[in-house]
């Protein structure tokens, strides 16, 4: 390694010795080799919203909205991502860390506490990690994938990461799936239309290395068990190429660190499809989530057993290089009390026939700067065996509302 004019003219004024250059250079070297490969990456999310009508205490449950994003401006999360990918080499190696910062990431929940945020001394500082998972390739037939650490949830219509979802808001599909794991997930494409994917990891639950035995007397071999299947129409299938079918099942323990959590087994299934059409920019989409709970804790007393379903679809039109639509109407019928409804139906506390609501958002996306993705939505959640929204402090079921309306404009801007 040869030092630089200006190194040589140090060594020789005696300032530096020669074996430290060296040293430092192969260091520094190191160092650069090592980072080569890596990414940094993210967004920062936000937005302003409108809840029509007086008192925010009981809105539709889906997740990442509430009453904290309410009739006022918000910062939904900062996500940083540091990757480095797999490369096509035999034995490729690689990471991912994704840092979520902001009040979603206490909703996220991979850390324990009362708001499911990282706590000190009872209070929570918005920080989480979302995925830090190591990924390998072994050299078995077309390469065999795998992710060991925390890593999102195989089944799923709407992402995690609010900017890759058509709409601001999420469905309630996407409320009653799970969201990351920690464990390994193996991942095969047997062809450029067939792959597939299956894991183990501790619990349902995201609670980053929780377990699901403890309080409730699972055995410490007691896992959560996954696996999903993805089809791709090839080329030949004319405008229909590019359109996926995607299935896929999620059944374990939720972790035992809270008194809301399950006691028994949860089984999560998930079969979805994205449809492309010989309209240019036009794609259609399904969604069917059936989440089937054994019984609650017994812990905290609340819940029942019983099951929750959902069923979206969705309507995208690219109209314009900046311009596109986007609409998603769903169906929820909730037989578990998953959501915890606001005092119940018109039945009372519990509606023993379930809780229906119908939903349906339209969504305007234009995105006038780079790198920005801007965005306005309007959302219609509606109670149809029931009354679910209220305003803070009401007791009485007449009081309750059938319909809750929303507006919402969302700004991110991706790096």
């Amino acid at each position: 390694m040869k030092p630089t004019p200006y190194t040589v003219a140090l060594i020789g004024a005696g300032l530096v010795s020669l074996p430290a250059v060296l040293h430092a250079e192969e260091k520094g070297n190191f160092i650069q080799t090592a980072f080569a490969y890596t990414t940094l990456s993210g967004y920062v999310d936000t937005s302003a919203q409108w809840n029509i009508g007086t008192g925010n205490d009981n809105l539709p449950p889906y997740r990442f909205g509430g009453s904290g994003k309410a009739d006022g401006f918000n910062l939904n999360v900062v996500q940083l991502r540091i990757d480095k990918p797999l490369d096509e080499s035999s034995w490729a190696a690689g990471y991912r860390v994704d840092l979520w910062l902001g009040p979603d990431a206490n909703t996220l929940g991979t850390v324990s506490g009362l708001h499911s945020g990282f706590t000190e001394g009872g209070t929570t500082s918005d920080f989480a990690i979302r995925q830090a998972y190591v990924a390998l390739r072994a050299p078995l037939g077309n390469g065999l994938d795998f992710k060991i650490g925390v890593f999102d949830s195989v089944i799923g219509y709407e992402s995690v990461e609010g900017p890759s979802n058509p709409n601001y808001t999420r469905s309630y599909g996407h409320s009653l799936e799970p969201l990351t794991h920690t464990g390994i997930l193996a991942s095969y494409r047997l062809t450029d239309a067939i792959s597939f994917s299956a894991g183990i990891a501790n619990t349902k639950g995201p609670q980053i290395n929780a377990r699901a035995f403890g309080e409730d007397g699972k055995a410490e071999s007691h896992k959560t068990y996954m696996g999903s299947l993805a089809l791709t129409a090839p080329d030949s299938w004319g405008s229909l190429s590019g359109s996926t079918f995607y299935a896929g099942v999620v059944s374990g323990l939720d972790d035992n660190e809270a008194g809301t959590d399950y006691e028994e087994n949860s089984t999560s299934y998930y079969v979805g499809a994205t449809i492309a059409t010989p309209v240019t920019g036009l794609r259609f989409g399904a969604a069917f989530d059936y989440l089937d709970v054994r019984r609650f804790s017994t812990v905290s007393g609340s819940g029942n057993p019983g099951t929750a379903w959902s069923v979206g679809v969705y309507g995208s039109f690219q109209a314009s290089e900046k311009l596109s639509l986007h609409v998603r109407g769903e169906y929820l019928e909730d037989r578990a009390d998953f959501f915890n409804f606001a005092t119940g139906g018109g039945d009372g506390f519990f509606n023993p026939s379930g809780f229906k609501v119908f939903e349906l958002t339209g969504t305007v996306q234009y995105d006038l700067w780079k790198n920005v993705l801007t965005r306005l939505e309007v959302r219609w959640d509606h109670g149809s065996n029931g009354r679910y929204f209220a305003s803070p402090g009401e007791v009485a079921v007449e009081n309750y509302q059938r319909n809750a309306v929303m507006l919402a404009a969302n700004i991110i801007y991706k790096f």
